[in-house]
């Protein structure tokens, strides 16, 4: 454990981490805190309303936010996307516990927040590597997953908590205050971490160049595009989920619980990929990712909320396994000058069809109800990850160690 831990003895990685882990406790108490102050002042249709505002920024300036991240210092855009992020919520708290909120104005703030974040994510992936070295690069890659898994797990225990006890809006405020300490830690990384790296190129040559990156490589844009049509059938766990649990399954207690135990799952597997070594790594993170259609099952075959929380626990872990795996093999193939547009292109189309997935498919269950939806998005997940084995770039891409011995 010890030596898989040495990782964090670099400091700018560690200013990184402790931020990442702070943040993301408090941005997974948000879903569950936004869903249950939605449907306090409207239905399902207003939260699927509310999830896409946050998403269609994502969607519209995550490229932009990617030659950005290529183009400035990667620490200056995080930074200042978490200040922005911090208000955005810290507005939203005040209008919850007040009780003066309306739908329009969740919609309004949460496309702040969404612009934010379609800054500061595409810089992520370029701002690891440029703090580890690459031989510790699937370590560092395991504890930032391990961050996110732990934020999955507690963002959503205390949500419940405080949505039951004390309202939405003391969870949105966690949230706000945790993307202020966000930007503290990252404000400790030196300038030299990440070096300007200002440009004459116009935009759009920069933006052709990222793509020429992205398009190369079959791997990448066959499972980006499957992962896109997948977060749009993951969108009825997100948006009927909490209808169904409010109906069946014991309300946000019940619902917290489900989500703490999808990010237990995600703690597990970011640690498994401490010590996963894999000669395939695509190939097996595609059968991880696979155990991700659980959850919207058990929820469609109306099971109890121990076996619900068990499928989400295991979906949890498959996608840990994955996005780790993923990650890696992104960072070890791609030009680290480039990382951050491919980066952005991957973002973007992860996302494309998830808000039309938020708007939709609360539609369609209105009038079929939820069974009827859950059953086909999660089968249609199933079967489109399996469906990947099939690109033998997949099957077949080496891991970078690998790759260097067969060199």
């Amino acid at each position: 454990m010890i030596s898989k831990l040495d990782v964090l003895r670099v400091r700018d990685f560690r200013w990184f981490f402790l931020g990442s882990l702070a943040s993301l406790i408090g941005d997974f108490m948000a879903p569950v805190a936004l869903a249950f102050a939605v449907l306090s002042i409207g239905g399902p249709e207003d939260l699927g309303l509310v999830l896409a505002a946050r998403v269609l920024p994502l969607v519209a300036f995550m490229l932009i936010g990617g030659v950005i991240a290529d183009r400035l210092p990667r620490r200056t855009v995080m930074l200042w996307a978490d200040v922005v992020r911090a208000g955005s919520q810290g507005v939203l708290a005040v209008l919850l516990l007040t009780g003066s909120a309306n739908v329009w104005q969740l919609v309004v703030l949460q496309m702040v927040h969404g612009t934010a974040s379609a800054l500061f994510m595409p810089a992520v992936t370029g701002l690891v590597q440029q703090t580890v070295p690459e031989e510790r690069l699937q370590e560092a890659n395991s504890l930032t997953s391990l961050a996110r898994a732990s934020g999955n797990v507690a963002g959503p225990v205390l949500a419940g908590l405080l949505v039951a006890f004390a309202g939405a809006g003391w969870a949105i405020a966690v949230d706000a205050a945790t993307f202020a300490l966000s930007a503290l830690c990252l404000g400790f990384l030196p300038r030299a971490v990440v070096p300007a790296r200002l440009s004459a190129r116009a935009m759009l040559d920069d933006l052709r160049e990222g793509w020429r990156e992205f398009t190369a490589r079959r791997w990448v844009w066959t499972i980006v595009a499957t992962a896109s049509l997948a977060n749009m059938f993951q969108a009825a766990y997100a948006v009927l989920g909490p209808v169904v649990a409010d109906d069946q399954l014991g309300g946000a207690v019940g619902w917290g619980l489900i989500m703490a135990s999808f990010g237990a799952g995600a703690v597990c597997g970011g640690l498994v990929t401490l010590w996963l070594k894999t000669r395939f790594p695509l190939r097996t993170g595609v059968f991880a990712v696979s155990l991700f259609s659980a959850p919207i099952l058990a929820l469609a075959l109306q099971l109890p909320v121990p076996v619900v929380a068990l499928a989400a626990f295991l979906g949890g872990c498959g996608l840990m396994v994955f996005n780790t795996l993923w990650e890696t093999t992104l960072q070890s193939n791609v030009p680290a000058d480039r990382l951050s547009r491919v980066s952005a292109y991957e973002w973007l189309g992860s996302m494309a069809c998830q808000p039309l997935g938020m708007v939709i498919i609360p539609v369609v269950a209105a009038s079929t109800g939820p069974q009827p939806v859950l059953w086909t998005c999660g089968i249609a997940m199933l079967v489109m990850f399996l469906s990947l084995m099939l690109i033998r770039d997949v099957r077949e891409i080496p891991s970078a160690t690998t790759a260097k011995v067969q060199i």
